[in-house]
């Protein structure tokens, strides 16, 4: 079996993006350099047939997806998957932690104006951002960074994807300087770890089923559709060009 077959039929049958180094453990005689060359090999394949999928790198991993152009027929059916719709409030506060990580939930707060307890809920529901650190102030808050979740959902390689600042349409509020902090050795349960997570009823949902399109702020990553390599957002299982970012 050639390792461009075996690569293949592992991409396309796993639902999640996989590195070089899964991708390897199909066979003993893959290693990361091959799995490499396999991957190169079938993009340019499927850029010669005018395949209707290419292989994307998402974070560190690789998956087998359709191409953007196609989704407007995708859309026609029910049966096709799609990535949740977060509210505009959401990705708010999912673009202040994506551009200050590591930082607290009060620091949010500060830059959105409101409180930010059950939108970070909602986020870290979503596997979309994760609790990095804590710290050094008083009481040691917890300290959210993003995922390699938040990368999947957006088609990112990596933060350095995401627009510049100055390419904003707003200001985040950056700060000067970076809050003295120190990450968590292990994971901890967010259901031990920050009773001030609760969820507050007055605030709606952040999850829609359509989001509102006149929030206070909004922005998109645009990229070349007809290049696989630049990593650009997938039509199916990533994030539609009208999400974050």
């Amino acid at each position: 079996m050639k390792p461009e077959q075996i690569v293949e039929a592992t991409l396309f049958a796993s639902q999640t993006p996989l590195t070089p180094a899964e991708l390897a453990r199909a066979d003993e005689g893959l290693s990361d350099t091959v799995v490499e060359e396999a991957i190169q090999l079938l993009r340019e394949r499927y850029e010669a047939d005018e395949a209707a999928f290419q292989i994307y790198q998402l974070g560190d991993g690789y998956q087998v997806l359709t191409r953007p152009e196609f989704a407007p027929y995708l859309e026609r059916f029910d049966s096709v998957p799609r990535p949740p719709h977060l509210s505009a409030a959401a990705l708010e506060s999912l673009a202040i932690i994506a551009y200050r990580q590591p930082i607290g939930r009060i620091q949010i707060e500060d830059v959105r104006g409101v409180s930010a307890s059950s939108v970070l809920r909602t986020l870290l529901d979503w596997e979309l951002v994760t609790v990095v650190g804590r710290g050094e102030g008083l009481g040691r808050p917890l300290l959210y960074g993003t995922t390699d979740r938040f990368l999947e959902h957006f088609g990112l390689k990596g933060l350095s994807d995401l627009p510049s600042a100055e390419e904003l349409p707003v200001e985040l509020g950056a700060p000067e300087d970076q809050p003295d902090w120190e990450p968590l050795p292990e994971p901890e349960a967010m259901s031990e770890a920050e009773p001030e997570l609760e969820a507050e009823p007055e605030e709606e949902s952040e999850l829609e089923a359509e989001p509102e399109r006149d929030a206070g702020f909004e922005f998109v990553i645009e990229q070349d559709p007809a290049s696989a390599d630049a990593g650009e957002p997938p039509a199916v299982g990533a994030p539609s060009s009208d999400s974050l970012l």
